[in-house]
C-alpha cells in the first residue's frame, strides 16, 4: 500500500493505492455484484476504482485510512480462505471501524466439516477459552452475541472428537407474556418452539440425517429443565439456555445433575427475566454463590460482541438507555 496528499488538500484530502494480484482477486474482494465494496464504502466512504492491477483509493482521510484497512484485511482472509461471505466481509469491517473490539491473543478456533467457526470478538474468544478450560461457564450477554451458538459449536466439537458420549441441550419452558395453554397440539408441540433455537444451532453443523440418528439414538437429547429431575449426566456435554428464567431451586437441580467426565455451560440474558415479579433469577444467583470456585467461570459478553445483524447492537444499547432514564 502506498498513501499521498492530495493537491487539493494536503491535510484533509489523501489517495492510496493497494495491489492485487489479477481481476480474479479483484472479484474476491469486491464481492459478486460488488457487494462486498459496497458494504466497505457505507462505513468508509472513499472513492475506490481499480485500474493497472491496483485498487486506487482517495478523499477524506480517516475514510481512505480505514477503507485501505479494511481492504488489506480482506486481502489476509482471502489467501486464507477464499471467497469470503457478507458476515465475515461484516466482521472485518466492523473490526477496522470501531464497531467491534479486534481479538487479542490466540484465537480459538472450532473446526467443523465443511464449516469453520471462530469467535468475532474478543468477548467472545474469551468464552470459548472458559469453555475449553472449566468444567462449569456461565455466560451473560445480550441477544446477538453467539452465546447458544459457540455453546452448540463447543458441544459438537467435543462429541466428534469423542470427548464426550452424548450432549444434552436444555432450556426452562417459561412463559414470554404467552400462555402455552392456549397453544395448540400435544406437550411436546407446545414445548418444541422453546427448543427451536437450540435445534437451529445444531442444524448450521451436522445434515439433517446426522442430527436425526444422533437424536434417535440419543446420543443428542433436546428437553425442557423439568425433564432434568433425579437425573445423573456422565460423559456428557450439557448446555442451558435462558438460564435466566430459572428460579434458584431450579438452577441447583440443574447444576447438580452433572456426572463424571462432563461440562456444564449455562447462558442467558439478564436483561429479559420472564419470571414472576419478585422471583430472584437462578442465573444471577448462582453467579454470585459460586464465585471464586475453582473449575467454574463466567463471562460476561457486552453490546460490542453483538454479531447479529448490525441494528441488533444499536437496539440493544437503546432498550439499555432508556431503562437507565
Amino acid at each position: 500500500m502506498s498513501t499521498s496528499p492530495s493537491t487539493a488538500d494536503s491535510q484533509r484530502m489523501i489517495e492510496a493505492t493497494i495491489p492485487v494480484s489479477g481481476p480474479e482477486e479483484t472479484v474476491l474482494l469486491f464481492g459478486v455484484g460488488d457487494e462486498h465494496l459496497k458494504k466497505v464504502r457505507q462505513r468508509a466512504p472513499a472513492k475506490i476504482a481499480t485500474r493497472n492491477g491496483r485498487i486506487h483509493l482517495s478523499g477524506d482521510e480517516q475514510a481512505v485510512m480505514q477503507a485501505t484497512a479494511i481492504f488489506e484485511k480482506l486481502k489476509a482472509a482471502v489467501s486464507r480462505e477464499g471467497a469470503l461471505t457478507g458476515d465475515r466481509v461484516d466482521e472485518i469491517v466492523a473490526q477496522v471501524t470501531g464497531e467491534r473490539p479486534a481479538i487479542n491473543g490466540a484465537e480459538v478456533v472450532i473446526q467443523q466439516p465443511g464449516i469453520t467457526i471462530r469467535p468475532r470478538t474478543d468477548g467472545q474468544n474469551t468464552y470459548l477459552k472458559a469453555i475449553r478450560e472449566h468444567d462449569c461457564v456461565f455466560c451473560i450477554g445480550p441477544a446477538g452475541t453467539g452465546k447458544t451458538y459457540l455453546a452448540v459449536a463447543a458441544a459438537v466439537e467435543a462429541l466428534r472428537a469423542k470427548q464426550i458420549r452424548k450432549i444434552v441441550l436444555v432450556r426452562p419452558a417459561v412463559e414470554a407474556g404467552e400462555s402455552l395453554g392456549y397453544l395448540p397440539g400435544d406437550l411436546q408441540a407446545k414445548i418444541h418452539p422453546y427448543l427451536r433455537p437450540l435445534l437451529d444451532a445444531l442444524g448450521e453443523m451436522m445434515d439433517y440425517d446426522q442430527l436425526k440418528r444422533y437424536t434417535s439414538e440419543d446420543i443428542i437429547e433436546v428437553a425442557p429443565l423439568a425433564y432434568m429431575r433425579g437425573r445423573t449426566l456422565n460423559n456428557a456435554f450439557i448446555i442451558m439456555d435462558e438460564g435466566q428464567n430459572t428460579t434458584v431451586p431450579q438452577m441447583k437441580m440443574f447444576l447438580t445433575r452433572m456426572g463424571a467426565k462432563s461440562k456444564v455451560v449455562v447462558t442467558g440474558d439478564a436483561t429479559q427475566v420472564d419470571l414472576p415479579p419478585h422471583t430472584r433469577s437462578g442465573l444471577a444467583d448462582a453467579v454470585e454463590r459460586l464465585d471464586g470456585i475453582e473449575g467454574i467461570a463466567c463471562v460476561r459478553l457486552q453490546t460490542t460482541d453483538i454479531v447479529r445483524h448490525r441494528l441488533v447492537s444499536l437496539i440493544v444499547n437503546a432498550y439499555e438507555k432508556g431503562e437507565k432514564r
